[in-house]
């Protein structure tokens, strides 16, 4: 698995409402500046299902990051598996520093997995940057 992680100075209940509310996670849910999510859909439960469009802002490429829960613990944990297979462990927890979230993920086989690191990083980044300024 490849570990993210990052601390966000902000309540558990508003880090835990930011990442999971569809009309949050489209504001934040992109790795770079030329890209963005244009939808997104959450069904937060054990069982339930997600999906959000990530899509270059020039229109050239787009694709959907889908997958179904198997573990919703509020405010403290989320496990689902990804449309191809691949499960992904979060957890959230407070620290005397703010709300530490570590996410581990599965990797693909088709991108180096230092690039597949970098990638979710630069997504947890924009959580923070999101979450510390709204």
């Amino acid at each position: 698995m490849i570990t993210v992680k990052n601390v966000i100075k902000a309540s558990l209940d508003k880090v835990w409402n930011l990442w999971n509310s569809s009309e949050h996670i489209i504001k934040w849910s992109f790795a770079s500046p030329d890209w963005h999510t244009p939808y997104a859909e959450n069904d937060l439960r054990e069982g339930g299902k997600f999906k959000s469009t990530m899509a270059a802002k020039d229109g050239s490429m787009s694709f959907d990051f889908e997958g179904e829960y198997t573990l919703v613990k509020p405010n403290e944990a989320i496990e689902y598996v990804m449309a191809d297979g691949r499960k992904v462990e979060i957890t959230f927890a407070e620290t005397a520093e703010g709300v530490e979230i570590i996410e581990s993920f599965d990797p693909e086989t088709q991108n180096p997995e230092e690039m597949q690191r970098a990638g979710w990083q630069a997504i947890l980044d924009n959580f923070k940057n999101y979450a510390e300024a709204n």
